[in-house]
């Protein structure tokens, strides 16, 4: 009960206008009553004054009220009730109906206190459910917060350790190898007259050479150098001739003459959804051509990457809209994108699939950092 307020706080704590509703009620039940006396008889102020009672109990308060029952009794005395004298006894026939209305009045104020008071703990339950779904609300999204900044960071981390690896692979040991390949062509002059020895250094400058274009291979493809030194649009061309010669898929780069640079997170985001959608064709769509266009309008970059393969089959796609799991590739491409604020749309049918990025372009927090390049070839690539 310590929610609910004492009865002397509720009653000097309703406002005046309840108490003149309250008063305004019993006066009209008597007016009406004087206007019906003539021929209903001195009963039927009791019948009307008790709507008056029940109006006040429910609209008005405890305290209103009371003064509705006060009134109705001071009425009973000295008003239009016919009046009660103090100094005789009342017979039955006066006594009985005014017993039974103040027994009527004190059950009607009393079942209007009892269903306030669950009103005003139903309405504390409640504001304390509300309170705490917005506590729960708040740790959500805090944990929400906490979950993208975490996955934003991975991804940066990522790129940032694929570019140490690229540095490391193109500076020290392909250095190395290049040593040891001018050291082996050396030895290969000097002892040109062993067949057999030269044979054999042929056969290990040629796996030296095979080794290096594999080690370059794999360093640009980590992390290209042009990204960084020449920018998206060098990076993009470089990529897409050597997976041209490699997959035998010819490849149709739609790329304006004057695409400038961009900020670095964005030109890594673009270059990783080329190189991961002509990956998916290669593998899963059979087709024999693709078609990659980009370009900028206003604020934004848009990217479509199109095939004419045999598209998604429908249960992947099925799976796709309905349950959210698509594969490892199209999930990082999505999560990639949206730490950038960009959004990736698929339309896939059985005549080829047309993938859709839209990137905004903003200021980068990361400048990139230039690699020196000594040698790019799509052989390589």
């Amino acid at each position: 009960m310590g929610t609910n307020p004492s009865l002397s706080k509720r009653i000097l704590g309703t406002t005046l206008p309840h108490y003149a509703l309250a008063a305004a009620a019993v006066v009209t039940a008597l007016v009406v009553s004087s206007a019906l006396h003539a021929w209903a008889g001195d009963q039927v102020a009791y019948v009307l004054l008790l709507p008056a009672i029940a109006f006040s109990a429910w609209y008005c308060g405890i305290g209103p009220s009371l003064l509705a029952i006060g009134l109705t009794l001071g009425n009973a005395l000295y008003g239009v009730i016919p009046p009660i004298h103090r100094f005789r006894v009342l017979p039955a026939a006066e006594l009985f109906p005014l017993l039974a209305f103040l027994c009527s009045s004190i059950v009607i104020v009393s079942l209007a206190e009892f269903r306030r008071r669950q009103y005003e703990k139903l309405r504390t339950a409640q504001g304390e459910l509300e309170a705490c779904v917005q506590e729960r609300t708040a740790d959500l999204d805090a944990a929400n917060q906490n979950l993208r900044e975490l996955s934003a960071r991975l991804l940066q981390l990522q790129d940032d350790e694929r570019r140490r690896i690229a540095r490391e692979l193109h500076d020290s040991v392909g250095q190395m190898l290049a040593a040891l390949n001018m050291n082996l062509s050396a030895v290969r002059g000097d002892i040109e007259r062993l067949s057999k020895t030269a044979n054999a250094l042929a056969d290990s400058e040629s796996l030296v050479h095979e080794m290096t274009t594999e080690v370059r291979t794999i360093s640009h493809l980590l992390h290209p150098p042009l990204l960084d030194e020449a920018g998206l649009s060098s990076a993009l061309r470089w990529y897409v001739d050597g997976f041209a010669l490699r997959s035998k898929i010819q490849v149709d780069l739609d790329l304006p003459e004057d695409f400038g640079r961009m900020p670095r997170e964005s030109e890594t985001a673009i270059f990783r959804v080329v190189q991961e959608c002509l990956t998916n064709i290669h593998r899963h769509s059979g087709s024999p051509m693709a078609k990659i266009r980009l370009r900028q309008r206003e604020d934004q970059v848009i990217i479509e990457v199109a095939d004419k393969g045999k598209g998604i089959p429908p249960e992947k796609r099925e799976e796709m809209s309905s349950s959210g799991t698509p594969g490892v590739g199209i999930r990082g491409m999505r999560e990639r994108l949206r730490q950038l604020g960009g959004t990736l749309e698929i339309d896939s049918n059985s005549t080829g699939t047309v993938i859709i990025v839209r990137l905004p372009i903003a200021e980068s927090s990361h400048p990139a950092n230039p690699i020196v390049v000594t040698d790019i070839s799509p052989a390589a690539a």
